[in-house]
């Protein structure tokens, strides 16, 4: 896939072909992310997540009814690699077959969480806050992991929460979605207030740690890769 345009704003970009034209469109975007609350209540909540297989990547999506959380449409592409693997620009990698699976769902969802980080990101602009701003659409950040900032470790009871603090300010929280589990980083993408980013991310999770819309699009991802793997089969 090559020169995906931006649909966001009068100004369109491709994707970059190099780190510097990388860091440039970082710079760009961050200034476009708009942390607010949500208008309305989401109707439809997904989930979003990435597996790699040789030079391809499969881009998946999953859509549950909110706050039923029941499953509606999953969809999956895959898409050639365009940027190679580098540590703070996982959206460029990511990024493409994301947005192209996105698009390609007929229920639109009213938010999306990411596997990875909104504005808790070294340069404000995670995968959550990149692929939010690019669709202009509501997204969260749900990491199994910190990436910036520092904190203390909240309560080991569902709901349990502190804040995460990246040079003085608040960029995230750190939450327990199950008792006495190790708590996930949610930070707001765009369009999202974190309020309300930690809010959802609890409506999505059930028994597990992690939200029911993005363990799915984990378990899907993981499955798609390894089939297609046995067979050799890389076609979409």
């Amino acid at each position: 896939m090559k020169g995906f345009k931006y649909y966001n704003g009068q100004k369109s970009f491709s994707w970059p072909k190099n780190i510097q034209e990388a860091k440039n469109i970082q710079i760009a975007l961050r200034d476009k992310v708009k942390i607010t609350p949500l208008r309305k209540k989401p109707e439809f909540v997904a989930g979003v997540d990435a597996a790699f297989i040789n030079d391809m990547v499969i881009g998946v999506a999953c859509v549950f009814k909110f706050p039923q959380l029941l499953p509606v449409e999953d969809k999956f592409i895959i898409d050639k690699l365009i940027f190679p693997y580098i540590p703070g620009f996982l959206s460029f990698r990511e990024g493409p077959a994301i947005i192209d699976v996105l698009k390609s769902l007929k229920t639109q969802p009213d938010v999306v969480i990411f596997d990875g980080q909104g504005i808790a990101h070294p340069k404000g602009l995670g995968i959550a806050s990149h692929i939010g701003v690019l669709l202009d659409m509501p997204s969260v950040g749900c990491a199994k992991s910190k990436l910036i900032g520092y904190y203390k470790e909240p309560g080991q009871t569902k709901g349990d929460l502190s804040l995460l603090m990246f040079k003085g300010e608040i960029k995230g929280a750190v939450l327990r979605t199950r008792d006495n589990v190790n708590p996930v980083f949610v930070s707001p993408g765009h369009r999202v207030d974190l309020n309300t980013s930690i809010k959802i991310v609890l409506e999505c999770t059930g028994e597990f740690r992690i939200p029911e819309p993005l363990r799915r699009a984990d378990i899907l991802s993981k499955r798609i890769k390894n089939e297609r793997g046995l067979r050799g089969d890389i076609s979409s």
